[in-house]
């Protein structure tokens, strides 16, 4: 502390340290990976969280993998369609298995934590960077790696240098024009060919690092077909994209 005119204390001014961010997207109620995840994330720095949408539905652990995020602080959080859907299970797609998915999934969340991730917001801003689940106008339609004839309409109105966007679950970055796609891939079902957890790590300045995790790909396939029962047509479903990391 300084002395200004008079003797009076002047206070020097804050300087403001860019977070190291932490970019997680579709854990999917995959507690065994999102714990990897973290560790590797803390260790490398990160000490400022954004959270990309599907949080709990098809994983083993529903209500812990909700809980462990809401540990993070600061954190940025945007709704996914699967979370829209346990909020809204009459606004879901029309077929039996997916709907007892969703059913399973709120009962284990409890009403009141599903409705809360249900009424998230759709999008988010962060250090310049746009945030949504899988594209600015959806929450279903998404960019692929390589360029494609719908990005022009699925990047309408963006001023961002960098939109963080999920949902296919496909870790990758590449330019579109002026804006930097950067899919993180899935923390808790990656079906990149890669069963290895998938984040990003945003370091001061914007520098962009995609990351990989190893871990216990077993014990959360048994952890799922224990929490719900193997007999299940989603768990089987769900329990293979865990074993292959495809769809």
């Amino acid at each position: 502390m300084r002395n200004g005119a008079g003797g009076v204390p002047r206070t020097a001014p804050l300087l403001y340290t860019p977070p190291v961010i932490a970019v997680l997207y579709d854990v999917h109620g995959n507690l065994a990976a999102l714990d990897a995840v973290l560790e590797d994330a803390r260790a490398a720095g990160a000490d400022r969280w954004v959270l990309g949408g599907d949080y709990a539905l098809f994983g083993g652990w529903p209500a812990e993998t909700v809980a462990r995020l809401r540990e993070l602080d600061p954190a940025v959080w945007v709704r996914g369609n699967v979370d829209r859907w346990a909020g809204d299970p009459a606004a879901a797609p029309d077929d039996a298995d997916l709907r007892g998915a969703i059913a399973d999934c709120r009962r284990a969340l409890g009403d009141a934590v599903a409705d809360e991730l249900g009424r998230l917001p759709a999008e988010a801003e962060l250090e310049g960077m746009r945030i949504v689940h899988a594209s600015p106008v959806s929450d279903l339609r998404s960019f692929g790696p390589e360029p494609a004839g719908e990005d022009a309409e699925l990047l309408a109105g963006v001023t961002h240098g960098r939109l963080l966007f999920g949902h296919t679950h496909v870790q990758f970055r590449r330019q579109a024009g002026a804006v930097e796609l950067v899919n993180p891939g899935s923390v808790g079902v990656p079906l990149d060919g890669d069963r290895r957890a998938a984040y990003a790590l945003v370091r001061p300045g914007g520098e962009l690092e995609l990351r990989r995790v190893a871990y216990d790909t077993g014990a959360a396939i048994a952890r799922l077909r224990e929490a719900f029962g193997a007999e299940r047509a989603w768990v089987g479903e769900f329990a293979g994209r865990l074993e292959r990391a495809r769809a």
